[in-house]
């Protein structure tokens, strides 16, 4: 069978267009809402074996509401953004548009100070290869930026194709397998 990683996307903190880059603040009362009408299908997720969640406050909370009383894990935290954190892109994009673009079209490039969307990527995926190659089932809550690094990595895309996966709020998605050699899997609406 494999291992089973089922990411969660922490449920929202801010209105999408007032998202922050590196944003900590808790959920809101729209994401406290979403948890709860969402509970009955993520609670279950819960009896996996780990469960871990990125250190911020919306993965922490998101991952406690749902139960799963997950362990803080530094490696799923979002991109360190430098000195763009607490920003949002029209803000940068208002006064570094040039760095923005450089940001935009090379994934090695890290204008803000912080790290490179590569660099990202590799952590995220740094983190995916150390969990134990035993049988068993992880479920770990994060911001959507972390999930797109982990499916970007573990689908050996393109760094670029990061910016092309949506990861909404209180989305999962799993990947089966082993360290270095993963699959998407995704669920079928009707058993078979």
């Amino acid at each position: 069978m494999g291992l089973r990683v089922t990411l969660v996307a922490a449920a929202r903190s801010s209105s999408l267009l007032a998202e922050r880059f590196d944003d900590d603040r808790p959920l809101d009362e729209a994401g406290w809402y979403e948890v709860r009408l969402a509970a009955h299908t993520l609670v279950p997720l819960g009896a996996a074996e780990l469960r871990y969640c990125s250190p911020t406050p919306r993965s922490r909370a998101t991952g406690t509401a749902l139960g799963y009383a997950p362990l803080a894990q530094p490696a799923l935290r979002d991109c360190d953004m430098g000195r763009w954190r607490g920003l949002t892109l029209a803000e940068v994009a208002a006064h570094e548009p040039a760095a923005v673009d450089a940001w935009l079209a090379d994934p090695r490039t890290a204008p803000h100070g912080g790290e490179s969307l590569l660099a990202f990527i590799s952590r995220v995926g740094g983190w995916l290869d150390t969990r134990p190659a035993d049988d068993g089932a992880i479920v770990a809550v994060a911001e959507p930026a972390v999930v797109r690094a982990a499916l970007v990595y573990a689908l050996k895309a393109p760094p670029a194709t990061f910016w092309n996966v949506d990861v909404r709020p209180l989305s999962t998605v799993t990947l089966t397998g082993r360290p270095g050699l993963w699959h998407l899997h995704l669920q079928a609406a009707v058993a078979q």
